[in-house]
């Protein structure tokens, strides 16, 4: 099967990381591939470091190579965009984010979605996309070693609006503990001893993933689609966005060691039963197959 990946991200994010690891997975399942990316974009760039074929984005590119492609995967807004109005390949869209649609058109152009949770497949329904064409697909992380001994609480820095910097930093502040916050979540990880993940919308969040993964405690807001991967007081933390609220959070994890190995230990277990690249992989597979049987 010939696959042609579009993505317009500008960033290295979540759904930037998730679509450069599921490309990487196709092609050991004998999926071809191609990626188009902005050029100049850590994407692109990441893609042809590990031996993808990755090519710049442009509307002529799309159409070219659309035409040889058997099934057209967008992986964000823009490049859904792209392909409704240039691909007569069947399409497939990656939706992770809570936004309600706006264009029923668009939305009515593709063969299938993967949504990134039950809440995404919500919003979805909401705006008038037949619930068969809709799979929840959740992300898929790696587990690491644990590296939940660290001594800092960690959150990542955003410019985002909708992300809680700044609601993590008056929480920090009010538990009366000093705020790591950094854009390089592997790092930050290694010396997390919590991580915060405070956002006002949130399709799914990969970031949390990784935490849990990697055995750090997370405390997280209890919006979107966060409650389908932490379960309050078993595998993580969930709060109100409210910074008394996530300092009282800070102040019980940081003073319960026993409390922050029993939550790492069974957010681990969590991601290995229900949220691993393999997974990932395959249900976007069977999602292809579907696609094309339309």
């Amino acid at each position: 099967m010939r696959v042609l990946h579009l993505d317009t991200g500008r960033e290295m994010r979540g759904g930037q990381w998730q679509a450069l690891q599921l490309i990487e997975g196709l092609r050991e399942k004998k999926f071809d591939g191609v990626l188009l990316s902005p050029e100049g974009t850590p994407l692109l760039a990441k893609a042809r470091e590990v031996g993808l074929d990755a090519r710049p984005l442009g509307m002529w590119t799309v159409a070219r190579l659309a035409r040889q492609a058997d099934l057209v995967h967008a992986h964000d807004a823009r490049a859904h965009t792209l392909a409704a109005v240039l691909a007569r390949a069947p399409l497939v869209v990656s939706r992770r984010v809570a936004f309600p649609i706006r264009s029923r058109w668009k939305y009515g152009r593709a063969a299938r979605y993967a949504a990134v949770s039950e809440f995404v497949k919500r919003v979805l329904i909401e705006g008038d996309v037949p619930q068969e064409k809709i799979a929840v697909i959740y992300d898929g992380v790696a587990l690491r070693e644990p590296t939940g001994g660290g001594d800092s609480v960690v959150a990542l820095a955003s410019a985002d609006p909708l992300k809680g910097t700044d609601l993590a930093r008056e929480a920090a502040r009010l538990a009366g503990v000093p705020l790591d916050v950094t854009d390089d979540l592997v790092s930050g990880l290694a010396r997390a001893r919590l991580f915060l993940y405070l956002t006002r919308s949130e399709g799914l969040g990969s970031a949390v993933l990784m935490a849990m993964a990697a055995g750090v405690p997370v405390i997280a807001s209890s919006t979107g689609g966060l409650p389908e991967m932490i379960r309050h007081r078993e595998n993580g933390w969930l709060t109100e966005n409210d910074p008394e609220a996530v300092a009282a959070a800070i102040r019980t994890l940081l003073d319960d060691p026993a409390l922050r190995r029993r939550l790492a230990a069974c957010a681990r277990e969590t991601v290995a039963q229900r949220f691993t690249l393999d997974i990932m992989i395959r249900k976007t597979m069977d999602l292809y197959r579907e696609a094309l049987a339309c």
